[in-house]
């Protein structure tokens, strides 16, 4: 893998890069190696704030799960491995889509794919991990609102802070969170086996694992959104030792243990609760409660569940190790597609100012700062919004940054068969089979989703029982669609508006 200044001249005309490009990639560093590519996707995939919302879907997430892993998960796997082997350079998917169909659909898509983290970060997975403190460190009543604020605002910035380190130091967060995930969702797999054998199975049957209309309409979106994130270390190109060998390594295996690890859980939290009483905020947190009971603990007639001795133990240690989780989750997005972001500042398709690369980390602070202020005012204000209703406030926030990061795959997914047609010489070490195919196939998984997303139940009653979002009334959907499509609209300007910033930058391409 070459940086852009030891380029042929060929591959300067092919990329079609900019003056500025030289110098801010001068000062990346090479510290991605296969082990860090591994598990650094690990991260991306296999998102604990989740679980617990699959679950509340019942048996069928579980048979869904598998289904879109077949049809969507591995497709995908096949179209990055082929994306960022063959066009390996910083900024991966903005630049596949940017070579693919230019800079200004690119600019666009490149801040869907951007914004999306920040509003979860500071929306989905702070509330979620200051959940986890009060339901197992507090009253279970809610946090008071300094305390709140006070956790989830240093949740955020340690995140931040881990983005502007430079990768050598910042990786740990993400190393760490993979090993947590291990242990974390094996051991809970292994307890609610040992709790099975001691108390039996109350929650799901054989029968219920059938998959309905209803199902795909409400789960589509939710399993697709764990299922993406393959192309999120290529955003890192030039920072990655030897990207044609290891990519498609860490793909592989990254893909088997996202499956599992999303699968077992669900099937643990459906043995133990059933779904009637499983929350998507908190659901796969009072399951690892109840489970640990046979630990040392008790669960009363109407579900009260007292943890004591080693239950009450292990139930802290699963705790930090769940809130490490979802704090890696939110690093390893930030890290990616904050220099994505970055690469289209130099690149003419942003603002040139959010283009600078730090010489002294090898990041892009400026881009990570600005992250973190966006993550804080969404954290600050949904809660106030919401007036502390936080599964009303999640259910809102999941669902709009859902939405947002699966539309901003519709200028990658067909980006394979596109370059296929326009750079047909280009080497690619590896290709993936039937690539117009496949690029259809994705393109349509994400349509259908995020319409449902948007509208959900549309086609089959929309917004009516049992698709409306918890705490969210059937008359209330046009207030939802605002609520949700008002945001995304708003993206789509600062895209348009970014590109036009990026005018200046743009004028400077590289002849060499």
């Amino acid at each position: 893998m070459t940086t852009p200044h030891e380029l042929t001249k060929a591959e300067f005309a092919e990329l079609d890069l900019t003056a500025d490009s030289v110098s801010e990639t001068a000062h990346l560093q090479k510290n991605f190696g296969r082990r860090e590519i591994l598990f650094f996707t690990i991260c991306t995939l296999v998102g604990v704030d989740t679980i617990g919302s699959l679950a509340a879907n019942g048996a069928q997430a579980f048979t869904w799960n598998i289904i879109i892993a077949l049809t969507f998960f591995i497709p995908s796997g096949m179209l990055f491995a082929e994306l960022g082997t063959a066009f390996p350079q910083e900024g991966g998917p903005y630049l596949w889509a940017r070579l693919a169909f230019g800079r200004f659909p690119a600019a666009i898509n490149n801040v869907l794919y951007w914004v999306t983290n920040p509003v979860w970060f500071g929306g989905t997975l702070a509330i979620v991990a200051a959940t986890t403190v009060d339901t197992f460190f507090g009253s279970g009543n809610g946090l008071p609102t300094v305390v709140f604020f006070v956790f989830t605002l240093a949740f955020v910035w340690i995140g931040v802070l881990a983005a502007v380190l430079s990768f050598k130091v910042g990786k740990w967060i993400p190393i760490a969170g993979a090993f947590a995930r291990f242990t974390l969702l094996g051991f809970f797999t292994i307890s609610v086996a040992a709790y099975a054998f001691i108390h039996g199975l109350h929650g799901v049957h054989a029968n219920e694992f059938g998959i309905s209309k209803a199902g795909l309409i409400g789960l589509a979106g939710l399993i697709m959104f764990n299922y993406v994130g393959f192309e999120l270390p290529s955003a890192a190109g030039d920072e990655m030792k030897d990207p044609q060998k290891d990519v498609p390594f860490s793909i592989a295996r990254s893909a088997i243990s996202a499956i599992l690890l999303y699968s077992l859980p669900v099937i643990g939290i459906l043995v133990v609760l059933p779904a009637s009483q499983v929350s998507g905020l908190g659901g796969f947190l009072d399951a690892m409660r109840a489970v640990f009971t046979i630990y040392g603990g008790s669960i009363a007639g109407d579900g009260t569940v007292t943890l004591t001795g080693l239950g009450t133990l292990l139930a802290a240690v699963a705790a930090i190790l769940f809130i490490l989780c979802l704090l890696s989750s939110g690093v390893a997005w930030i890290m990616g597609s904050d220099r994505a972001l970055a690469v289209s500042g130099y690149d003419g398709a942003a603002p040139r100012s959010l283009g600078v690369i730090s010489a002294k980390y090898g990041t892009p602070v400026r881009v990570n700062l600005i992250t973190g202020l966006l993550s804080t005012v969404v954290l600050i204000a949904a809660h106030e919004i919401s007036g502390g209703n936080a599964a009303k406030y999640f259910n809102v926030v999941l669902n709009l940054a859902i939405s947002t990061t699966l539309i901003s795959y519709l200028a990658v997914f067909p980006a394979l068969w596109r370059l296929r047609v326009t750079h047909s010489d280009h080497p690619r070490p590896y290709r993936a089979p039937a690539a117009r195919f496949i690029s259809v196939l994705l393109s349509g998984w994400i349509i259908f989703a995020t319409v449902q997303l948007l509208m959900p139940g549309l086609g089959d009653g929309w917004f009516g029982p049992g698709y409306a979002p918890d705490g969210w009334a059937a008359s209330e959907r046009l207030k939802y669609l605002l609520v949700e499509g008002v945001p995304l609209a708003s993206f789509i300007l600062v895209g348009v508006l970014f590109y036009f910033a990026g005018a200046k930058t743009r004028r400077h391409r590289l002849t060499a």
